[in-house]
């Protein structure tokens, strides 16, 4: 494999913001038929002050790359902050009292179009790799996607059970390396074509469980609570 998890990050950089232009020049006419790849890169939970760009207490170096080469919105918030109901909505463009998934056990309904199915009828070859959770604990392949590497409702940390195009496949490693591999390996094997390429990744969703290469990098450090936290009582 030619393409390190680095370059990954500097490609799927360079597509984001591909995306942005690309969508501004078909405002003005029609887009080119030779297409433009496209990577979309989500990350659970992760909140905006988790950035390192916008928070020196982190250290996020390959997402701050990411925001410096794009655009960095610094005042966003989610109409229901739930994990399903964000995913069908960025998925379908759509609020969640549209496209109907208003909790975390909900399947999207199949009828709902999503943004992968139109770039699949216009020749891209698509890919969804990672944390789906839509649907309860189905891991099943869902419309729109040509290529399929997912797992059921959460997922674990560490030695995943990934479905691959149906098939159901362990994995030894840690989950993060292994979306970021498979990504990679769809970008290497569609190099040639027009690809839309979904990535979503589990982390940095509870349970809190870093690679074996991360663990102790905050020990002994305070963390600095916003001033929008809720000081809630403990039980």
């Amino acid at each position: 494999m030619d393409t390190t998890r680095r370059e990954f990050l500097h490609t799927a950089g360079a597509a984001t913001l591909g995306l942005a232009a690309a969508g501004a020049a078909q405002r003005a006419h029609a887009a080119p038929a030779t297409g433009r790849n496209i990577v979309f890169v989500l990350m659970d939970d992760l909140r905006l002050d988790g950035l390192g760009c916008l928070n020196p207490y982190f250290s996020t170096p390959n997402l701050d790359r990411l925001a410096a080469a794009g655009v960095l919105f610094d005042r966003t918030f989610v109409t229901t902050s739930l994990c399903s109901p964000s995913r069908a909505s960025i998925l379908s463009g759509q609020y969640a009292h549209r496209h109907g998934v208003l909790d975390n056990n909900t399947q999207m309904p199949p009828e709902t179009p999503t943004f992968p199915q139109e770039f699949q009828k216009a020749g891209y070859r698509t890919g969804y790799v990672g944390k789906w959770h839509m649907g309860g604990e189905s891991a099943d392949p869902r419309p729109g996607f040509d290529r399929w590497v997912s797992f059921k409702g959460q997922g674990v940390y560490y030695n995943p059970t990934f479905n691959i195009d149906g098939q159901s496949v362990p994995r030894e490693g840690y989950v993060t390396d292994l979306i970021t591999d498979y990504a990679v390996e769809f970008i290497e094997e569609n190099r040639e074509r027009p690809f839309m390429l979904y990535v979503g990744h589990k982390a940095v969703h509870a349970e809190f469980a870093p690679a074996e290469r991360h663990k102790g990098s905050y020990d002994g450090r305070d963390f600095p609570k916003p001033d929008s936290m809720a000081d809630t009582e403990e039980n």
